[in-house]
């Protein structure tokens, strides 16, 4: 993500801010200053999405991820966004970018994320399950709580796509 990208992944947030929490550009210099990854999604020339990938240890004060810390120490990496805009889906954007961000998490041994099941997210359910994340928690209150979930991840070697589509 560079600076260039800011307005558009503050749209992309508020388009999609009944799945996300809120952000306004001084949050989002923030939550950059403690990412481990800040990446936007480019396709046919557009920014088609972004994605905020935290590692162990930084200050983020979001509840969801000092409940990963307290409970994998440093054997994780939270996924804490990411969106794709309605316009590029069904390309296999979602599935081409968590391919690269497991295959980066894959040193701390699970990638960790949370999808709302109050009010459910019957699609990102779906789609983490098929990809092997598990439920391990939930936290909130009525109206809005989340399963936290992990995919456990083999720390050996591994190919994968960059978001272009091309192997590293």
């Amino acid at each position: 993500m560079v600076e260039s990208d800011v307005p558009r992944v503050l749209r992309l947030n508020e388009a999609h801010v009944e799945l996300l929490s809120p952000m306004d550009e001084p949050r989002l210099r923030q939550l950059l200053g403690w990412a481990d990854r800040a990446d936007v999604i480019v396709c046919d020339g557009q920014v088609a999405g972004f994605v905020l990938v935290f590692a162990p240890g930084t200050a983020y004060d979001s509840p969801n991820y000092r409940w990963f810390a307290a409970r994998y120490g440093d054997g994780f990496h939270y996924l804490d966004r990411v969106v794709v805009d309605d316009r590029f889906r069904r390309r296999g954007l979602a599935s081409a970018a968590y391919d690269v961000i497991e295959a980066g998490a894959r040193g701390h041994g699970r990638l960790v994320l949370e999808v709302n099941v109050e009010p459910p997210n019957e699609t990102s359910l779906a789609f983490h399950r098929a990809r092997g994340y598990e439920e391990v928690a939930r936290l909130g209150e009525a109206g809005h709580v989340v399963a936290l979930m992990a995919k456990a991840l083999g720390r050996s070697g591994h190919r994968s796509r960059t978001f272009a589509g091309e192997e590293s």
